[in-house]
């Protein structure tokens, strides 16, 4: 892939793609963690004297304008960190955005709206989807992709656009795919991956494409229910996945024929409801109470995972260990994540909640190695997909 060093800016009006889906409370913004990762690409145009114009998503307006998603806080708070005024367009390819577009000067940004209110954005009519791309190309002469968590989508804006212009790919998605090379190609050893979550099929192709390549694969997390049930122990009301219990099985079976260390949890925090102050136990992992629902791993479970991880040279984690959203059933995932910090192991935090989840918690994100923007991104291409954004950016 090309970088940005490649393309004369000076002068010229850069779109660039990122990634600015953040978390929001009404207008406030919970997590700014994808803004502030946007924030050295754009710097580094706007510095080289490009006219930065930046389109992102917002949440599932499904092609439809709806104010809850607008990115107006977005453009603020953007602002705000790049230390220099972000102009807002109030649609996305109509007149507000061309002429935002134009009257931009060197080093200026830009910030269009939500690209989703646009249905040719993720239409899977490909005539579709390119009318669109080409309204959002007219608006500039380059394009840059840094928006790593929309690059498995095949969407306008991230594989149709730079088919469209002179194009390179943003520090940020350098750096993704650096990490992620590392995970798959010659990880330094034991290499050890952590799954969490709450379904078992959010995470089957990495699971069966990891299989292959990890020493150890530690399994909490909602998902895990799923894996006790397949050894035939009670799960009680906990998360269940029935219809992958075959698949599991299976992953069980082929774990032990390739010498994989499976690592489930031994105990739980078992309570009689899915709520903050839901009245709950420590019980073991093979005998969970038929009226009870396992938030969390336990404190044995906990010791084994940080021990499980100690000698580790390299490791991947995604998702919580339990409902960390709750503090009475964030233990785990605070567990886990210390462990990680004090390994001294090459760390990859997987993005998606368990990113969120370091933030929430208050963890230093300088004590993991990197702290990837792309939850799905990073999933698919540990499964060996091939990613639409990518392949554009390879052209």
């Amino acid at each position: 892939m090309r970088t940005i060093d490649s393309l004369d800016v000076k002068g010229r009006r850069v779109l660039v793609r990122a990634d600015l889906n953040v978390p929001l409370d009404g207008d406030a913004i919970t997590d700014d963690g994808r803004i502030r990762a946007s924030v050295p690409t754009i710097t580094t145009l706007a510095e080289r004297g490009a006219r930065v114009i930046v389109c992102a998503h917002l949440g599932r307006p499904k092609g439809k304008v709806a104010p809850e998603f607008s990115l107006a806080p977005v453009a603020a708070r953007l602002g705000e960190l790049l230390g220099r005024p972000v102009a807002f367009a109030s649609d996305v390819v109509g007149d507000s955005a061309r002429e935002v577009a134009e009257g931009l000067e060197d080093g200026e940004v830009a910030l269009l709206e939500n690209l989703r209110f646009e249905p040719g954005e993720e239409s899977k009519d490909g005539e579709a989807r390119g009318a669109f791309a080409a309204r959002l190309a007219d608006l500039a002469e380059l394009y840059v992709g840094d928006g790593f968590g929309a690059v498995h989508r095949k969407h306008a804006s991230v594989y149709d656009v730079p088919r469209l212009l002179p194009h390179a790919a943003g520090g940020l998605v350098v750096t993704e795919v650096e990490v992620l090379r590392k995970l798959t190609e010659d990880p330094a050893r034991p290499y050890v991956v952590v799954l969490g979550g709450a379904k078992v099929s959010d995470k089957l192709g990495v699971i069966a494409n990891l299989l292959g390549k990890v020493d150890r694969l530690i399994v909490g997390g909602g998902m895990a229910y799923t894996f006790l049930k397949a050894q035939g122990h009670e799960v009680g009301n906990s998360l269940l996945q029935a219809d992958q219990l075959d698949q599991v099985r299976g992953f069980i079976d082929e774990a032990a024929k390739r010498g994989v260390d499976l690592v489930l949890p031994v105990d739980v925090l078992a309570a009689t409801g899915f709520a903050e102050d839901a009245e709950h136990e420590v019980v073991e992992a093979t005998a969970i109470p038929a009226d009870r629902e396992g938030l969390d791993i336990g404190p044995k479970t906990r010791e084994l995972f940080a021990g499980k991880l100690a000698d580790a040279a390299t490791v991947f984690w995604n998702g919580p260990m339990g409902v960390f959203e709750f503090d009475a059933f964030a233990g785990g995932t605070r567990a886990v994540a210390e462990a990680l910090i004090a390994s001294g192991a090459f760390t990859v935090v997987g993005g998606g909640d368990s990113a969120a989840a370091v933030r929430k918690l208050g963890l230093p994100e300088d004590g993991f190695s990197h702290i990837s923007t792309g939850g799905g991104a990073s999933l698919e291409y540990l499964e060996g997909k091939t990613l639409p954004g990518l392949a554009a950016l390879e052209d």
